[in-house]
């Protein structure tokens, strides 16, 4: 880690972290608080991903919709209007709109194939956005003057490496950048979490191999074909099981690359100074 202690981290000119977790725990906020307080650069890797990496892809399906209707067929086609994306950190609904939920066309799913490619494309996009961070801290010191940078990761990084892989590059060069912090739920929230994924069941990526085991699973469970699956039923059932597979990945990165903390702790911080004090007693725990 390139802090190993609370006098290290006190000591640092430049502090660089990347927090990682399940998506609701407080990544973002915690992301948006240090930003907002000064002195802190907030990468986004969900927001470089929908921008930069799959802006095209979102682009281009929005425009795929739009050719069906006669009147904005022929505004595209004579270049008489644009179509853009507008992804800001609060507000990532383009990306999660474009990635979608498996399942019957008619309730809004999308073919089994065609979500399997966006996953492969959003895959791809997120090991490139991981490995941007490096360059945007260098960015963020050099152009824009900030000393301390926050790095605001996907859920998903747990399945994009292999934290028991000690010569994993995305974990190696990320480590020997910034320290890896994990805002580490308990059973409430995890509670909290599926509670609040029912209400809303929202586009994620899974991991290829669950992600194909809970697809198969599902419709045996269910007795149905593929144009037969309820997109938001089957979110659902995947999310529960992602949740479950995702704690010990969690865990081994923290335990071989970084540091962990509460979401307890980061729901109690209120000012940077709040931040640094909570980072310095986890290094020293």
């Amino acid at each position: 880690m390139i802090y190993e202690s609370a006098k290290q981290w006190n000591k640092a000119e430049n502090k660089n972290v990347l927090i990682f977790g399940m998506s609701g725990l407080g990544k973002t906020h915690l992301s948006n608080l240090l930003r907002k307080s000064g002195g802190w650069f907030h990468y986004s890797v969900d927001y470089r991903i929908g921008t930069h990496y799959m802006g095209e892809h979102i682009v281009d399906n929005v425009k795929l919709k739009a050719m069906e209707n006669a009147f904005l067929a022929n505004l595209l086609k004579t270049d008489s209007i644009y179509i853009r994306s507008n992804i800001t950190f609060e507000n990532l609904a383009p990306l999660s709109t474009y990635l979608g939920q498996p399942g019957a066309e008619i309730s809004g799913g999308l073919n089994y194939q065609e979500y399997v490619k966006r996953q492969n494309q959003h895959l791809e996009a997120e090991k490139a956005a991981m490995l941007d961070t490096v360059h945007f801290i260098d960015k963020a010191q050099s152009l824009y003057n900030y000393p301390n940078f926050i790095c605001d990761s996907s859920g998903s990084l747990c399945e994009i490496v292999d934290p028991n892989d000690s010569n994993d590059f995305i974990l190696k060069e990320l480590s020997k950048n910034l320290l890896l912090i994990w805002i580490e739920g308990d059973k409430n929230h995890n509670a909290h979490l599926k509670n609040r994924f029912k209400e809303n069941p929202k586009p994620m990526y899974y991991h290829p191999t669950l992600l194909s085991e809970s697809w198969s699973r599902f419709k045996k469970l269910n007795s149905i074909q593929d144009n037969e699956v309820d997109p938001n039923a089957f979110a659902i059932y995947a999310y529960e099981r992602a949740i479950s597979a995702r704690q010990p990945k969690y865990r081994a990165i923290c335990d071989k690359w970084g540091i962990s903390i509460t979401a307890d702790e980061v729901s109690a911080i209120t000012s940077s100074q709040d931040f640094n004090t909570l980072i310095a007693n986890a290094l020293d725990r």
